[in-house]
Parts: C-alpha cells; structure tokens; sequence
C-alpha cells in the first residue's frame, strides 16, 4: 500500500506538512536535474521541447485529481448518509417501544443501548483499521428483534408498533453492513501511480522549456507543486471515510442513545442512602457501647460504685445524620 496507515492518521497539520514537504523535496530533485543535464550539450535539446505539450499535461492531472476526489467524496457521503440511516433507526425503536410494557420498553432501550456502545468503543476502531467483517454482528440488535418478534401485542397500536420496530432494527442492521462495505474503499494503489507520475512528468516539462531560465522554471515548477500537493492532501485527507480528523464519526449514533432506566437509577440510590444509613447507625451503637464499658471499668476500679449508673443510658447520643437517639 503506497499511502501507508500512519500517514492517513496523522493530524491534518503534520499531514499537511508531510505532503508539502515531500512535493516541494520531490520537484527539487527534479529541478536540479534538469538544470545540471541543461548546462551540457542536452540544453539545446531541452529549448526545442514545445510549450504547448504543458496544456495537456496539465489538463490530464486536473482530470485525473477530479475524478480521483470525486470518488473519496462520493464515500465519504455514502458513509455519513449510512451512520445517519442507522442512527435515525435505532431512535424509531427507542421511541416506538414505549407503545409497550415497562418491562418491554427496558429491554429495547438496554438492548439498543448496549448496540451504541459496543459500536462506538469496539468496532469503529475496527472500521478505521478496515478489520471490521460482515461475519460478526453484535449480538444485541439481533436479540431486539427476537425480542420483538417475541412479543404479544394486545392493541391495534401494538400490533403496528411491533412491525415499525422489527423493521427499524432490520434497517439499522443493512445500514451497519453499508458502513461495513464502505470502510474498505479507498483509492487504490494504481490511482495514486498514475496521478503522482502525472505530476511529475508535467513537473520534467515546465522545467525543460524553460531550460534556459532558472529563476521563471524555478518559480513555474513552485507554483505547480504547490497545486499538485494541495491536490493530494485533500484527497489523502479524505481517503478512508473513518480515518483522521475529518472522518465520518460515532456523533450521531451517540446522540440517539438512550439514556439508563431511570427507576434501576432511583433503586440503586435508594439502596445507597439506606446503606449509608445502616453504616452511621452501627458505628454510633459501636460508640456507645465501648463509652459504657469504659466509664463501667473506671468505676469498678475506683470502689465508688459497682455498676453503670442509670442516668448514663440517658444521656442523648446524636447520630451523624443529626437526630438523637
């Protein structure tokens, strides 16, 4: 692979400087090779190449960059549009299932929660590696709709929620698979020979007609870099539709996610605040009873007295919650 891993997922900044840096390195060499063969006997050879053999070149890169941009875009869309179709599925099902019990409409929300989740921490990596396969799906979409096909539907509105629902998930699943499919397209290694070669053979004629000229062919093939890396870098930038800083991401499947059950919130805070409760409760009683066989022994000791005196276990014991006892 010409356009390695790592270059596609460098920040767009030092992507940037990469790509600039290896163009203007590249039409450097170019430049003093031209010179260098110009100064002997091949000078007069180079003066005779024509100026109008620089249109065609230069017409033939920009259709080869057009069409080459066209197709990352064209992913790109197809990739952002598919995110979007599975995201705007999986909130069908999260609106529609409160048509039913709170038992079922629990399930589909931990189920299509527990989808997002797996999706947006395991297998966008996957997507952005090009590792992501359609033998595996996660296992929580398939069990919503099982789940849903298993329920019995007692209205007429049931019966019409149970099919939108079966047939969100299904088109959620097919949107995961286009998304699946699209992170394997790239431009293949064929496109970018052809378009770097492109490149520098009009690079190798601006030089050689102005063979005679150093300063008008240094500045002509600097400014013709500069189009051709401006050239690459956008179609490197954009190349994989879920790699780099303006890759397709999670947002909206994120956005749509539902948000945890409110009453298995409110038992697990209930259960805390009891617990905490018991806790200041123990340790209080734990005080009092070591105050009493200390204040009982010192007595003992003292011979004034043999036994804890009643008005002891009078004396109020205020609690850490702030009530007394």
């Amino acid at each position: 692979m010409i356009m390695s891993d790592w270059l596609h997922e460098l920040p767009l900044r030092w992507m940037a400087i990469v790509v600039f840096g290896s163009t203007f390195a590249a039409t450097a060499v170019i430049y003093a090779a031209v010179m260098i063969l110009a100064d002997k006997e091949r000078g007069r050879s180079f003066k005779a190449v024509s100026p109008g053999l620089l249109p065609p070149l230069g017409i033939i890169f920009g259709l080869l960059v057009a069409f080459t941009a066209a197709q990352v875009w064209n992913d790109n869309e197809r990739a952002q549009t598919a995110v979007n179709r599975e995201a705007s599925a999986l909130r069908t099902v999260v609106v529609l299932s409160s048509t039913f019990s709170g038992d079922a409409e629990a399930q589909l929300r931990t189920l299509i929660r527990d989808h997002i989740e797996e999706t947006a921490t395991t297998e966008w990596p996957r997507l952005a590696r090009e590792t992501a396969t359609l033998s595996f799906t996660p296992p929580a979409l398939p069990k919503a709709l099982r789940y849903t096909l298993g329920l019995l539907p007692v209205t007429e509105g049931q019966k019409i929620a149970q099919r939108e629902i079966a047939t969100a998930i299904e088109n959620a699943l097919d949107a995961r698979r286009q998304r699946i499919l699209i992170s394997r397209s790239e431009v293949n290694p064929v496109k970018w020979v052809c378009l770097l070669l492109q490149a520098a053979c009009a690079l190798v004629a601006i030089a050689m007609v102005h063979s005679d000229n150093r300063v008008t062919s240094g500045i002509t093939m600097m400014l013709f870099a500069t189009g051709v890396a401006a050239s690459v870098l956008l179609i490197l930038a954009h190349d994989r539709p879920f790699v780099g800083e303006v890759s397709v991401g999670p947002g909206p499947l994120l956005q749509v996610m539902p948000a945890p059950d409110k009453s298995q919130s409110s038992e697990m805070d209930s259960g805390s605040l009891l617990g905490q409760s018991s806790r200041r409760r123990a340790m209080a009683e734990v005080d009092i009873s070591s105050h009493m066989r200390t204040t009982s022994l010192f007595l003992r000791n003292s011979n004034h007295v043999t036994e804890i005196p009643d008005t002891l276990a009078l004396v109020p014991c205020v609690d850490p919650a702030g009530s007394k006892q």
